[in-house]
């Protein structure tokens, strides 16, 4: 039947974006079978009550998605028939990690997954990728935009897309997603957000590298869900596509990797934005160190970043003592050397927006997005 709902197979589907995608699914029925693919078990991965039903152990599997012995575990359905949409959430997202991890646990996962996705022929296989692709530039990045990744993550992404691209019959398209946030976040956020925490307790301005004009471009971890799902509904339609096909040209406009779409939120954010919004929930004057200071301290940036660690992680650790966290949560004030640069997220997100349809519900971050962040992580208990 034409109406009938895809089967969808969700690698990662207990990180960040994979639990939000699963909850979308579940929450708007969109799909007649869930199978949630990861490496950690759901115990184990700080799930918040109204991720159960969504992750439930009954859709739940747990594998390692690269190696090929796992995939007939991975892939095969009781009636015998193939998943309509594959999205892949998973992969290395820790930053600062040598070539060879980013190369097993994202490179060689996604492309298994792509080999064994055009064996079967499934009409659509999409992956999350990162935004932190694009060479840094004055106007927001377009998809055909000069490529030039940031750091190893960003660098094996584009391998990872590079040999997608060539898998023979593979139906593929990829989501260049800027900084993600929203409840349970972990990542970009949560470090400024416990940052923030450790400043107060410490009665110090917090002060940010650079200047407040740096564009750290952001999208909401649900927006990023409908996207991805809106990305799998787009790409089955399309059937069989060449990159070389007349129309693939035009739609990207020759850019160096087809079938990959920038995903933005309106807002155009930048770190004067962050700034007013963590003062505003902490409390705290947020101040910038300026172009100058910052030259500086880029020349020496491995010392100022391990002098700050010592002292925040300290403080955190002190909090978390003092709160009786017996189980701290994935957040922290640690600051990772790749994601501080002098260069702009800025992103482009109206090709994927006028291909397919899809809108931004969450338009901008702001101190609300951050009082919902801090929110959640108080009744994860991970808050102190």
């Amino acid at each position: 039947m034409a109406d009938k709902k895809p089967a969808v197979l969700i690698i990662g589907g207990l990180g960040f974006i994979g639990r939000h995608l699963a909850l979308y699914i579940h929450e708007n029925n969109l799909a007649s079978e869930v199978r949630i693919v990861d490496k950690v078990l759901p115990q184990l991965a700080w799930l918040a009550p109204e991720f159960k039903e969504a992750c439930s152990p009954e859709i739940f599997v747990q594998a390692d998605a690269s190696r090929e012995q796992h995939l007939p575990r991975v892939f095969d359905r009781a009636n015998g028939e193939q998943f309509d949409y594959v999205i892949n959430c998973g992969g290395e997202t820790r930053h600062s990690q040598p070539d060879d991890v980013y190369e097993a646990r994202s490179c060689v996962l996604s492309v298994t997954l792509g080999k064994e996705a055009a064996k079967r022929g499934i009409p659509a296989y999409i992956e999350c990728s990162t935004a932190h692709v694009y060479k840094s530039g004055s106007t927001p990045r377009k998809e055909n935009d000069k490529l030039q990744p940031w750091h190893n993550l960003a660098k094996w992404k584009l391998k990872a897309a590079d040999k997608l691209l060539s898998i023979p019959g593979l139906q593929y398209c990829a989501l260049r997603l800027p900084h993600v946030y929203g409840e349970y976040d972990p990542g970009y956020f949560a470090m400024g957000i416990c940052l923030a925490r450790v400043h107060l307790e410490l009665k110090q301005d917090l002060e940010l590298l650079f200047s407040k004009d740096v564009k750290v471009n952001t999208l909401h971890v649900k927006d990023a869900a409908s996207a991805l799902w809106a990305t799998a509904e787009w790409r089955a339609s399309k059937g069989q596509l060449e990159k070389s096909d007349p129309s693939v040209t035009e739609l990207f406009k020759d850019a160096e990797m087809p079938f990959s779409f920038n995903v933005v939120d309106h807002n155009d954010t930048k770190q004067e934005h962050v700034a007013k919004a963590l003062s505003e929930v902490f409390g705290l004057k947020v101040t910038f160190t300026g172009t100058l200071i910052s030259q500086l301290a880029k020349m020496n940036l491995d010392d100022v970043v391990d002098d700050m660690n010592e002292v925040t992680l300290q403080t955190w650790a002190e909090l978390v003592e003092k709160a009786k966290i017996e189980r701290p949560g994935p957040i922290g004030p640690f600051v990772e050397l790749d994601v501080l640069k002098d260069q702009d997220m800025s992103i482009d997100g109206s090709l994927f927006e006028k291909t397919t349809g899809w809108k931004p519900k969450y338009e901008r971050l702001d101190a609300d997005s951050i009082r919902e962040m801090v929110e959640s992580y108080k009744r994860m208990g991970w808050w102190p």
